[in-house]
């Protein structure tokens, strides 16, 4: 257990921040499954209106720190693709 003052201030400190992190990556997760919906029900307006929510909330979710940039382009190179193939097959 922390003994000093400035360790339990990290203690609470870490708390918050891994709260607000899992609430980010929730977020960003829920905008994946919207965007998988959009896919599934082959509509291109709502696939774009969800690319577009989903690429926002993974920048965010990047520039704060909750997943790697690499990681975040590779995301939403993938999730490009997906939407560009999607405008062919129709």
């Amino acid at each position: 257990m922390a003994n000093h003052l400035s360790a339990w201030k990290r203690i609470r400190q870490n708390e918050k921040r891994a709260a607000r992190n899992k609430a980010r990556l929730s977020r960003i997760r829920t905008f994946l499954r919207k965007f998988e919906e959009a896919v599934q029900s082959g509509n291109k307006e709502g696939v774009a209106l969800a690319f577009r929510q989903v690429q926002s909330e993974i920048c965010r979710g990047a520039r704060r720190g909750v997943m790697h940039a690499n990681a975040a382009s590779r995301k939403i190179s993938r999730l490009h693709i997906r939407m560009k193939a999607l405008d062919l097959s129709s």
